[in-house]
C-alpha cells in the first residue's frame, strides 16, 4: 500500500469545507421563539392564579353568606315562639308572630324578661270588641272604638283582624307605653290603631271568661284581674 505524503494530506485537508457559520438571522428567530414560549407559560401560570384567586374569593364568599344565614336562622330558632300568660282568671297561650313583625316580638320579649307584664291589670273590657291590659290608658277614645265595633259586622276581615288577636298600641312603645290588647271579635280597622304580634291559640274560653265580667259604665272591671306572670316557650 503506498504511504501518502504530508504535502498530499495538507493539499487535502485545504480542500475539505470549512463549517458554516450560524447567521444573526437565526440567531434572533430562535431568541424570539424561545422568549414566546417563556411569556405564554408565564400568561398560563398568571391566568390561572387569578382564576383559582376569584375561585377562592367567590368559595369564601359563599361559605360567609352560609355562616351569615346559618347565624340568622339560629337567631330566629333561639326565638321564643309562644307566650303562656298566667292570669287570675287562668293560662292563655299567644303565639308570636316573630317573622312578620320581628323588632315588636323582640321588645315583648325584652319586658317579659324584665318581667314588665308581672301584676299588670286588665284596664278596658269592651264585649263582643277587646279586652286591654297595660300600666297606662292607651285605648283612646272608648267610644269611637265601640261605635266601630258595632259596624264591624259589615266590613271584610282578615286574618289580623280576626278575634283573639294580640297587639299592641301603635306610636310610642317604652316600658311603661307598652299594653296589651287581645281582640274578642273580628275588627276590620284594628291595624288602624294597634301593631298585631300574636294570636291566642290556647286559652280562648280564659279570654272569654274576661269578657264576660261586669264594668262600669267606662268599661273598667268592677273587680281586678291582673296579669300573675309570662312565661315564654319555643314550642307548646
Amino acid at each position: 500500500m503506498a504511504r501518502i505524503k504530508p504535502q498530499a494530506l495538507l493539499q487535502q485537508s485545504k480542500k475539505k469545507k470549512a463549517p458554516s457559520k450560524i447567521s444573526a438571522t437565526t440567531v434572533m428567530f430562535c431568541g424570539l421563539i424561545v422568549v414566546l414560549a417563556l411569556f405564554f407559560l408565564y400568561s398560563t401560570y398568571t391566568h390561572r392564579s387569578i382564576r383559582s384567586s376569584i375561585q377562592r374569593s367567590n368559595t369564601d364568599s359563599e361559605l360567609e353568606l352560609q355562616e351569615d344565614h346559618g347565624l340568622m336562622d339560629l337567631r330566629k330558632s333561639d326565638i321564643p315562639g309562644y307566650a303562656i300568660f298566667t292570669t287570675s282568671k287562668g293560662p292563655i297561650t299567644v303565639e308570636l308572630f316573630k317573622d312578620s313583625s320581628p323588632e315588636i316580638v323582640d321588645k315583648f320579649i325584652e319586658l317579659c324578661q324584665k318581667e314588665h307584664f308581672k301584676g299588670m291589670h286588665f284596664l278596658r273590657v269592651i264585649k263582643h270588641y277587646v279586652i286591654q291590659a297595660g300600666n297606662t290608658d292607651n285605648l283612646g277614645n272608648t267610644e269611637d272604638w265601640t261605635v266601630k265595633g258595632k259596624h264591624h259586622g259589615q266590613l271584610h276581615a282578615s286574618l289580623k283582624h280576626e278575634a283573639f288577636m294580640v297587639g299592641t298600641s301603635k306610636g310610642k312603645r317604652d316600658d311603661k307605653g307598652f299594653d296589651l290588647f287581645v281582640t274578642t271579635a273580628p275588627i276590620p280597622d284594628l291595624s288602624e290603631k294597634l301593631v298585631v304580634f300574636g294570636r291566642v291559640v290556647k286559652g280562648e274560653d280564659v279570654v272569654q271568661e274576661i269578657e264576660e265580667v261586669d264594668t262600669d259604665e267606662h268599661y273598667q272591671p268592677k273587680s281586678q284581674i291582673g296579669i300573675i306572670g309570662v312565661t315564654l316557650k319555643q314550642k307548646v
